[in-house]
């Protein structure tokens, strides 16, 4: 009988996958790559037709000794690494590293799978295939791209900040998202506008009714300020409160469509808590397999890397019977729903769902860590309600007439909870806003209250690390099994920081990003790097050759390398000298950068060792004591301003404060792009800076002496 070695990437996969197979099989495992491009050279002979040179992985000598070994004792060799562009390299890899492509005796084929069950594992040793070599090109120019970006611009970056930095075709893009995103927040000037509510009784009735001011009959009104909110409470004087309209409807909400990769990491982020990196890592052990009580060792959930929402048909008839049977013939879904496909989906595998319907969260609670159980019981809930029939809302909007001005009033009441019985995301809270009373058309509302409220423009929210993930998928930067690596290495190397979820940039990343724009800026260009993925999927189907994209790609990277070294040699600043005496041997010490940003170091290194924490003076007097504002970093690296005579004061600002004082309030002042604004929450004065500002503070402070009101910009 003939013998059969399947080869896995990841031993926990051996464990799972031997069960299923009987003792005719070996099932052994390559812990992942085996040959990569060296890491002491570029590894691409650029004079040559770009031809890559690989080598093994240091500590994969023993790893492939053993693999031989079980090859020789095989005649049939089934390469069973996962179903992806990636997988698909591995495959080949090993196929030239065990030289499965020289021994005619052997008999070499590619299995992949979706899941890791008997069924999905038994049924693809029956339908083998060939190594994709369109898979396989697509991933080595990926690679190869990648290796060309980061071996040739880290360097600048290591001569011009300090060594240990790197660059990235993808990491360099989502920087420069996150630092755009910093300048478009500082940059922000908030707007006044103020809300007007009324509170209203039906007669006899005793709880009130919150109605919102619309406008007019003729058209929606925004408040901007208090003195179109008094014009307005001035016209509903002894005005009666008329029910003008009431319409009744209903209203569906769709279920939810299944997990990709992106919109399981970005619910698990805003409803566990996780990180992109902890969220791929579990759903890894997920699919991988896990001892289940009753079941053995099982893979839970599909192929975790995926931008398809597809869901195979078996699958989906699976799901709708446990729904038939668990909710009743009501709530299965009569219809399917999917995402929009916009061209930047490859669609290669399903969506992420569970391998196994009927095992359900309560069935696996007691095999599951807690985390993992989480996770499992997220995508399970996921899956299963987007099989099941919209939730329905009774809907009541009523328009209520005070003179010339509309006030409306909107309720709703869930009428069927279809897929909401079993899943219900954040923003699908049920809203409590419901109607005492049936409202007809004439009827005469009491006013209790009029509740006016001022409120400020907010500026764009900080990134974290959901969001991100959304703007890359949505601007097609990087693919589904990059999301993770890249926000961990601008993490890793200092360029942002997190606190509370928030995504801020550090010092050393605003000095890297500002490198890259300058010198490279295709290469950070979102459109560009949109286009480029593009192309590495079109090497994916074999509409476009791989060594076409590197040829149009290096010699333009290579010439901007040139220029930018001749740039940054010329640019290149020494030490700073500062005004602080050396404690130990009195020479005025130097500001010097390290991993933590800059810091003070004597020039008399390496005879004199002696440094302190750089405090950088913005030439501003402190607000409260009226020390000197010093530029200071949090311990995580995000950038703030405070007094130089800290911890006995304890002034800070996120915002650089100005030394113009408020002339409304006489306040601090900070700087928002090219608007000074007060820094008091219930001031809101804002003006022009530089020049012009001292000319309307000026203006301002006459106007105040001579009682004459000049109209000033509100935030």
């Amino acid at each position: 009988m003939a013998k059969n070695l399947v080869i896995v990437e990841s031993p926990a996969k051996v464990k799972t996958i031997r069960k299923f197979l009987g003792t005719n099989y070996d099932v052994d495992a390559s812990n992942g790559h085996v040959r990569d491009l060296p890491k002491s050279t570029l590894g691409i002979d650029v004079e040559h037709d770009y031809e890559p040179k690989y080598i093994t992985i240091r500590g994969k000598g023993d790893i492939l000794s053993k693999l031989r070994k079980e090859v020789k004792k095989a005649d049939n060799i089934y390469l069973a690494t996962d179903p992806d562009r990636e997988g698909e390299a591995i495959s080949w890899h090993l196929m030239k590293a065990l030289k499965l492509d020289e021994q005619e005796d052997k008999k070499v084929y590619r299995v992949s799978f979706n899941e890791i069950t008997k069924t999905a594992v038994k049924n693809s040793l029956k339908t083998p295939r060939k190594i994709d070599m369109d898979l396989v090109d697509a991933q080595q120019v990926r690679r190869m791209l990648d290796r060309m970006v980061g071996y040739r611009i880290s360097p600048l970056l290591w001569a011009k900040v300090k060594r240990g930095l790197s660059a990235g075709r993808v990491q360099s893009v989502a920087l420069r998202m996150i630092c755009d995103r910093e300048d478009e927040i500082a940059a922000f000037v908030p707007e006044e506008y103020w809300n007007l509510e009324a509170d209203l009784l039906q007669p006899g009735g005793k709880k009130p009714m919150k109605a919102k001011f619309y406008g007019t009959v003729r058209e929606k009104v925004a408040i901007h300020n208090k003195e179109e909110l008094d014009r307005i409470l001035a016209g509903l004087e002894n005005q009666n409160y008329t029910v003008r309209e009431v319409k009744n409807g209903e209203r569906m909400k769709k279920p939810p469509i299944p997990f990709t990769t992106s919109t399981l990491q970005q619910e698990a982020s805003k409803v566990l808590n996780f990180s992109t990196q902890k969220t791929m890592r579990l759903a890894q052990q997920l699919y991988e397999g896990v001892d289940v009580k009753g079941h053995g060792t099982i893979g839970l959930i599909t192929y975790l890397r995926t931008d398809s929402t597809r869901v195979a048909d078996e699958a989906d008839a699976a799901a709708r019977k446990y729904v038939e049977e668990a909710y009743g013939a009501d709530y299965v879904l009569k219809s399917s729903y999917s995402g929009k496909n916009n061209g930047k989906i490859q669609d290669a595998h399903e969506a992420i769902r569970p391998t196994d319907i009927t095992l359900t969260p309560v069935k696996v609670k007691d095999s599951l860590q807690r985390d993992l159980f989480r996770l499992y019981q997220l995508i399970w809930k996921r899956f299963t309600a987007s099989r099941m029939q919209p939730a329905v809302y009774e809907t009541t909007s009523v328009k209520v007439a005070a003179g010339e001005y509309i006030f409306t009033l909107s309720a709703s009441r869930l009428a069927f909870d279809g897929f909401m019985s079993v899943y219900v995301q954040e923003e699908e809270k049920e809203e409590n806003n419901k109607l005492l009373g049936k409202l007809e058309q004439g009827d005469v509302l009491e006013l209790s209250i009029l509740s006016p409220s001022q409120h400020f423009t907010q500026p764009p929210a900080h990134y974290t690390e959901a969001s991100l993930v959304k703007a890359l998928e949505e601007q097609g930067i990087g693919r589904p099994s990059t999301y993770a690596p890249t926000i961990t290495t601008i993490l890793a190397r200092r360029y942002i920081t997190k606190e509370n979820k928030n995504l801020y940039v550090t010092e050393l990343g605003e000095a890297v990003n500002g490198i890259m724009k300058q010198c490279f800026p295709s290469i950070v260009d979102t459109r560009f790097t949109a286009n480029m993925e593009m192309l590495l999927d079109k090497v994916g189907d074999g509409s476009v050759k791989w060594k076409t994209v590197v040829e149009n790609f290096y010699p333009d990277l290579d010439d901007a390398v040139k220029t930018a070294e001749k740039t940054l040699e010329s640019i290149k600043i020494a030490d700073e000298v500062s005004d602080v005496p050396c404690d130990v041997c009195g020479r005025y010490m130097v500001i010097k950068y390290g991993p933590h940003g800059k810091f003070l170091a004597c020039p008399g290194f390496p005879d004199c060792k002696n440094t302190k924490p750089y405090l950088e003076k913005i030439g501003v007097s402190c607000p409260k004591c009226g020390g000197q504002v010093v530029i200071k970093k949090t311990k995580k690296g995000r950038r703030f301003f405070g007094c130089e005579n800290n911890p006995e004061c304890d002034f800070m600002s996120w915002q650089k404060p100005s030394s113009q004082k408020c002339p409304q309030c006489g306040g601090y002042m900070v700087e928002r792009g090219n608007k000074l604004v007060c820094a008091g929450e219930q001031c809101g004065f804002s003006m022009p800076s530089g020049a012009e500002a001292a000319e309307a503070a000026e203006r301002t402070s006459m106007a105040d002496k001579t009682g004459i009101k000049e109209e000033q910009e509100k935030p």
